[in-house]
Parts: C-alpha cells; sequence; structure tokens
C-alpha cells in the first residue's frame, strides 16, 4: 500500500466562536493531482493556510510520507517541501526573475556578497524543464501571467517541494495557457510531486486531476475518483442541492441606448463601431490582451479615447471623464473587484454608497440610516448572504461581494452595466446567481455589457456576441451563430466576418 505523502487528519479552525473548519480529513498521495472544490466559504483556503503554515490550527494532525509533523509557519512549510502558489501572484514585478527566484534565500559568497551569477546560472537549470525561454534576467513585470506563474513554480522546485498548492491558478491564463500549465503539472505529478489543485472551472478538474476532496461549509463531505464522476455529480455535492440548467431568455429591444462610432485608443483599441439595445446582454468574447476591458474602459470614462465618440439614448457623452460616465447611468463592475472595486475594510452599505454619496447625504453629512435602509433594500432583492449590511465587505464571498458591486450601481440608479469577468473567481453556485442577476437587469430594461473568457459563460447569457482580436471587432454573432465554434475561431483569426 502507497504511503500518503500528505495526511491531514481532524483538521479545525475556529475565530472565536466561529468554527471556519470541522474536523476535516485530507490526503495526498504521491504524485497525484488531487482537486479541493467546494463553494466560497466553504473552508478550502482555511484548511491550505494551515497547511503552509499561515494560520494554526485549533485542532488536528498533519503527516508527511506517514510521519507527524508541526507546521508554524510559512517558513517551516517551505523546509518541509510545501509550497504554496497563489491566485494573486506573489512575485515582486520590478524585481527580475532570479531576484524573485532567491528572494530571502540569496546564494552567498563568504557569507555577505550575493553570488548573482551562481542565482542566475541555478535559475536557468530550474526554468529549463518548465520553459527555457525565460530569461532570468527580466523584470517580472515583462512577462505574460502564464510565465510569472511559472517563475513561482520554479521557486518551488528550486526549494524542492514534495507539495504544490495551486490555488485558482488559471484565473488570468488563456485556454492555451492553461493547456501548457496541464502539461506542466502532469510533468510535474510523473516526477513525484503532489499537486494540490483549487479551482472553480470543472472543465480544468476533470483535465488535470485524478480525485477530488469536497468541502461544503467548513465540512468533509466526499474524497471520489473522477474517472467515476461527472461535473453535475460534483457540484452537486458541492453545494448539496441539484443546480438546474436554465436557458437563456432574451429581453432585447428596438431602443438604441448606447451606440459607439469610430470608438479607439490606438495602438489597443481600433475604431470600433456597434449599438446596444435596451434590456440587450451583449457579450464581448475573445482572448487575453485582445482589447476588450479597453474598450469598455472608454465607455466607463476610465480613458480617454484617441477618436470616435459614445452616444447614450443619441447624445454624445463626455469621453475620459467618469464622473460623467456616472451622471450617464454607466456602472462598472470590474475585473479585479478587490483592487478596483471595493473597500475591503469598510461596510457593505458605505461601499454601495461611493458613486452617489450626495443622495445619501445632508449638510455634507451622510445620513447612515438612510443609506443602511436602502442598502439593506437593496441586498435582500440580490439574495446577500450574510444579509448584514453594516458588515466589512472584505469579509464576504468573491460572488456577494459581486452583488454589492451589482447594488452600488442600483442604488446610484444605472441603467447601462459594464461587466468586466463577472464570475472571476467564483463558484459554480454563485456562478449561477450572477447569471440570473444579468438576465433580471436586462429584464428591468438594463443595458448589460459582459466580458467573459469563458466560452460557456458567454453562450449562456448573451443575446448578441462581439468577437475582438488584437484590439479589433472581427465578427458579430446572434442566435445558433454563439457557439464555441465560432467564438474560438474568430477570436485567434481562423475564421473571416464582414463586420
Amino acid at each position: 500500500m502507497t504511503t500518503e505523502r500528505l495526511s491531514m487528519r481532524g483538521m479545525t479552525k475556529r475565530y472565536g466562536q466561529v468554527t471556519v473548519v470541522q474536523d476535516v480529513t485530507f490526503n495526498v498521495l504521491p504524485g497525484e493531482v488531487h482537486a479541493l472544490v467546494g463553494e466560497n466559504g466553504a473552508g478550502k483556503s482555511t484548511l491550505l493556510k494551515m497547511l503552509c503554515g499561515v494560520t494554526s490550527a485549533t485542532a488536528g494532525k498533519i503527516y508527511l510520507d506517514g510521519k507527524e509533523v508541526t507546521i508554524s509557519d510559512p517558513l517551516s512549510a517551505r523546509r518541509l517541501g510545501i509550497a504554496m502558489i497563489h491566485q494573486e501572484l506573489q512575485n515582486v514585478p520590478e524585481l527580475t526573475v532570479f531576484q524573485n527566484m532567491f528572494l530571502g534565500n540569496p546564494i552567498t559568497t563568504s557569507k555577505v556578497l550575493i553570488n548573482k551569477s551562481a542565482e542566475i546560472q541555478r535559475t536557468k537549470e530550474v526554468l529549463k524543464s518548465l520553459d527555457p525561454t525565460i530569461d532570468p534576467r527580466v523584470k517580472i513585470k515583462d512577462l505574460k501571467v502564464s510565465q510569472q506563474q511559472i517563475v513561482e513554480i520554479a521557486r518551488a522546485l528550486l526549494e524542492n517541494a514534495k507539495i504544490i498548492a495551486m490555488d485558482e491558478p488559471t484565473s488570468s491564463l488563456t485556454p492555451s495557457e492553461f493547456e501548457r500549465l496541464a502539461e506542466l503539472i502532469r510533468s510535474l505529478a510523473k516526477s513525484g510531486v503532489s499537486i494540490i489543485y483549487v479551482s472553480h472551472k470543472m472543465d480544468e478538474i476533470f483535465t488535470v486531476c485524478d480525485r477530488a476532496t469536497v468541502m461544503r461549509d467548513g465540512h468533509y463531505i466526499d474524497c471520489v475518483e473522477l474517472k467515476n464522476e461527472t461535473e453535475d455529480s460534483i457540484v452537486t455535492r458541492m453545494v448539496g442541492r441539484k443546480i438546474e440548467k436554465v436557458g437563456h431568455h432574451s429581453y432585447k429591444t428596438d431602443e438604441c441606448m448606447v451606440e459607439a462610432k469610430n470608438l479607439a485608443r490606438e495602438p489597443v483599441v481600433h475604431p470600433a463601431n456597434f449599438k446596444v439595445y435596451k434590456g440587450e446582454v451583449l457579450g464581448i468574447s475573445g482572448l487575453v490582451g485582445a482589447g476588450r476591458t479597453e474598450l469598455i474602459r472608454l465607455i466607463a470614462g476610465l480613458d480617454k479615447p484617441t477618436s470616435g465618440e459614445v452616444l447614450i439614448k443619441g447624445q454624445p457623452m463626455p469621453l475620459g471623464s467618469v464622473r460623467a460616465a456616472i451622471s450617464r447611468g454607466i456602472g462598472l463592475v470590474p475585473e479585479d473587484r478587490k483592487v478596483q472595486g471595493i473597500l475591503k475594510s469598510r461596510s457593505i452599505n458605505i461601499n454601495m454608497g461611493m458613486p452617489d454619496l450626495k443622495q445619501f447625504s445632508s449638510a455634507f453629512i451622510i445620513r447612515r440610516q438612510h443609506l443602511r435602509k436602502v442598502a439593506y433594500d437593496i441586498m435582500k432583492g440580490l439574495n446577500l448572504h450574510p444579509l448584514d449590511v453594516d458588515r466589512a465587505i472584505g469579509t464576504l464571498s468573491g460572488g456577494n461581494q459581486q452583488k454589492v458591486i451589482i447594488g452600488r450601481w442600483l442604488a446610484s440608479g444605472t441603467e447601462i452595466f459594464l461587466f468586466d469577468e463577472p464570475t472571476r473567481g467564483i463558484d459554480v453556485g454563485a456562478k449561477s446567481e450572477i447569471y440570473d442577476v444579468i438576465e433580471d437587469l436586462a429584464r428591468q430594461g438594463k443595458v448589460v455589457i459582459v466580458i467573459s473568457s469563458e466560452m460557456p459563460e458567454i453562450i449562456r447569457i448573451s443575446d448578441r456576441v462581439l468577437v475582438m482580436r488584437e484590439g479589433q471587432i472581427v465578427a458579430e454573432l446572434t442566435g445558433a451563430d454563439i457557439n464555441e465554434t465560432n467564438l474560438g475561431q474568430f477570436a485567434i483569426g481562423q475564421a473571416k466576418q464582414a463586420v
């Protein structure tokens, strides 16, 4: 019988009177790729934090290769061969690849001077099997996200990691970059490294993982062989119920609400011409770097275009002004909600009132009870969990944070919603709720523009789709033409359509 590489038994974590992980068992075999799945708030991150020494367990024991170990801090975890690849990459952008590789543990001469040439050579050796095209002397900020991720994996291998935990490793990767990562994961597993893979993307889990441990509400639910499961069966275990797949219903009208005329920001966005109608959900698809985000930033007033105009209900809008965009009823739900969308330490009601505090103020003083009442009513309608608007928004799951940002724009009377990767880092149950919210906005006659890198998502929610490639709209798809084949081929330039 094979000795388990990792065994966590009876793992429990309490914060005061609140138990976030309760008596969880988790084990990984040598050379296994093991998925850890569950909704946001299921306890996955807390379990990994206990493994990596970021937080201490209230109860439980950890065994490596059959021997009980004590993990008191991240350094002790690394010394035991445990590495963590975080969703938000931990590299220092201004430092070079080799400097990041040896950060905190340099190669020195006479214990005083850093031996740069030795560090560069060692970095080359480690990267040779992962991505030999990466130059150790290049600054991290000049690499693609996928290459930055490879550097983090290389650093783990540099420390002879036997267990690598990957938290949402493909949140910023293209499909082709995921394929490269999948190959790398298989290669690491073949060499005996154990991989813990955390992702909300079921297709990825079934592609790269052998087994899956399912958590729900801080508890262990099951450990299954993925070859015997389906995506639906895993999701049902995760959420405790079967999620019904609902077809898309269109509420599109003939009333034009938004029109872009030759809107451009060269060289990243070439002249774009399109209209969006009341009650319509317009999807924008394409590979990462195609110019999708840059296009809606022009509509949101975050960037100033080099040419063109935007008409709202037929009237030109001042460009390059966020305040002007908000006053014309435009609200942006950004891709990176933690950095660009919320004030983590402030309450839900304060976060909701930010775009238009004037309506909640009198004589420059915020009418907190009025703001709280409006926030409560809106968030109740959006099914916020828990329904406590005085709670700090940073304590919520990703899906609930997204609901608060949507609620913010509802509170300010927004008619045009711009969603940039609306379900990034959100579990399948919360995704379904966000889709319902988007469809409900359309039903109310709002305009919804959605950027998504997930083809099933674009297909599920869109009335019409614009496909972008290299800063240009290359296709407009409707009805049955909105399918993965067309979206993929137009995105990579293997199909042509007059636009």
